[in-house]
């Protein structure tokens, strides 16, 4: 599979080859958006694509508290992360279901990750949620 997306930047799509490397973990450290708080350090994670359906980004009270349908994005790329130590600074929301979502730490934006309580060794970081440097 080619390593560059195949759209404009414009949609949301991220340029792979210069975040991931030839096997597959990143290469930059991953950013939270909003305050720049350090999440992952280069070579902690690795790439991969799943669709993963995330709420709208807003600060971490109001998350847990919508009622009825939730406004969001289903994301496909994601930097997965086995070991919730790994992070430097990650937080998680209260239970949604089965699901608590991850966010920064720092400013309590989110949700940029998704973690299923079934799966404790899957942790998911959505690449259009966070930046690189």
């Amino acid at each position: 599979m080619d390593n560059q997306e195949q759209c404009a930047p414009s949609e949301g799509c991220v340029d792979r080859s210069t975040l991931v490397s030839g096997v597959g973990k990143n290469i930059k450290s991953v950013l939270c958006q909003r305050c720049g708080s350090k999440v992952l350090c280069p070579g902690m994670a690795v790439f991969t694509e799943k669709e993963l359906f995330l709420p709208s980004m807003r600060k971490k009270t109001t998350i847990t508290q919508s009622e009825g349908s939730v406004d969001g994005d289903t994301l496909t790329t994601h930097w997965l992360v086995d070991d919730m130590y790994t992070f430097e600074n990650v937080g998680f929301t209260k239970d949604v279901g089965r699901i608590k979502y991850l966010i920064c730490a720092d400013c309590e934006i989110g949700p940029i990750g998704w973690h299923c309580l079934d799966d404790k060794k899957s942790f998911y970081v959505a690449l259009e949620r966070v930046n690189h440097a």
